[in-house]
């Protein structure tokens, strides 16, 4: 009897162990803590808690704390953190890097890590220690993982390197947002200055061909990001900014699902059929096809303003290819302002004269 009593004991302290706890550590082994840290070239967040963070937590446990460097390197990578995260009734808004996972336990964001990591892993290598969790997507992601102790933050590494040119990047996102916020001012004025008979005059033909070239080029870019969105592949961004920090935040695509780069380069194709419609046809939609073209890059313009907000402030992060469609598109808006302005003269006369 006594024996049975003390088995049902035995199994319901094993119970009550989280799921990567060890239950002791073998006779004359020393308890240690598995952690896994997730993090993404560029986040100067991930930066703070490599450098600052966990070498003072790695000095003080030495061999009784290993914690595994995991680089999402790919929008697959960001995908499967993503699912990481479900498993822990996590929804992708609430996941982002760095993140932190210790047993059953995703620690996210820098403050976080830094406010809970060093109680954690004293309170498991006081109840002997810590597997990393058994969970299959976690060991794939875990292959490509080096151990911290092998992080070197004196190398400059492109987790180091990034930061500066985000920052370059953070620079021309401001300006760039200056200037939409300035066109956007200028066609307001414009506009009223219409309905008091005084529309913007016609363009010269040099800056009427300049629309279907800016159209091309804008249009090559989304089609660009479509690619890489769709394929998961890392963007090339050159020397400005962190286009894979910001394809891979929820925001790259539409309701979770449509691709931003896609709804953009069906907003460039729809304005160069109104362009080549207005030049080649004589019809009722060829006498509105300029409005509507305005109306596009109004809505393509305001649509810019909202994603570099998104950039500059929740994501932290700018894409060169999104910075340049953005300009692309408040052009094709300015470009479009004689257009907008005669109409609406026109149909301003036609209401009075009926009057």
């Amino acid at each position: 009897m006594q024996n049975a009593l003390m088995l049902v004991v035995t199994l319901l302290l094993a119970l009550s162990l989280p799921g990567g706890v060890k239950a002791s550590p073998e006779p004359g082994e020393l308890p240690v803590v598995h952690a896994v840290l997730f993090y993404s070239p560029g986040c100067p967040y991930c930066s703070e808690v490599m450098n600052d963070t966990l070498p003072p937590l790695q000095e003080q446990y030495q061999s009784q704390l290993s914690i595994l460097l995991v680089e999402l390197a790919t929008l697959k990578d960001i995908d499967n953190l993503y699912s990481l995260g479900a498993t822990f009734g996590l929804t992708k808004e609430q996941v982002a890097v760095p993140y932190l996972l210790i047993d059953q336990t995703p620690l996210i964001g820098a403050d976080e890590i830094n406010t809970k990591l060093a109680g954690l892993v004293k309170q498991y290598l006081a109840t002997g220690g810590l597997d990393t969790p058994d969970i299959p997507l976690l060991n794939e992601m875990s292959t490509n993982g080096i151990d911290f102790t092998a992080y070197d933050p004196t190398q400059p590494t492109a987790t180091q390197v990034q930061p500066v040119a985000n920052s370059t990047g953070m620079s021309m996102a401001w300006v760039i947002m200056v200037f939409m916020l300035l066109a956007l001012i200028i066609s307001i004025i414009l506009i009223l200055r219409a309905f008091q008979g005084k529309p913007v005059p016609p363009l010269k033909k040099w800056l009427e061909i300049s629309i279907p070239v800016l159209s091309l080029i804008g249009l090559g870019a989304a089609i660009y990001l479509t690619y890489v969105e769709i394929t998961h592949t890392r963007a090339m961004c050159g020397p400005v900014g962190d286009c894979n920090t910001v394809q891979s935040s929820p925001y790259a695509k539409l309701f979770g699902l449509i691709p931003i780069g896609l709804v953009g380069a069906v907003g460039y194709i729809a304005i160069l059929v109104a362009w080549l419609w207005r030049r080649t046809r004589h019809d009722s939609f060829s006498r509105i096809a300029g409005p509507v073209m305005f109306g596009m890059a109004l809505f393509g313009t305001l649509f810019s303003v909202y994603l570099t907000y998104l950039e500059l402030f929740v994501i932290h992060a700018v894409c060169i290819w999104c910075l340049t469609s953005a300009v692309i598109i408040t052009v094709l808006m300015l470009l479009s302002l004689p257009q907008i302005t005669q109409w609406l003269a026109i149909a301003d006369e036609e209401d009075q004269s009926v009057e």
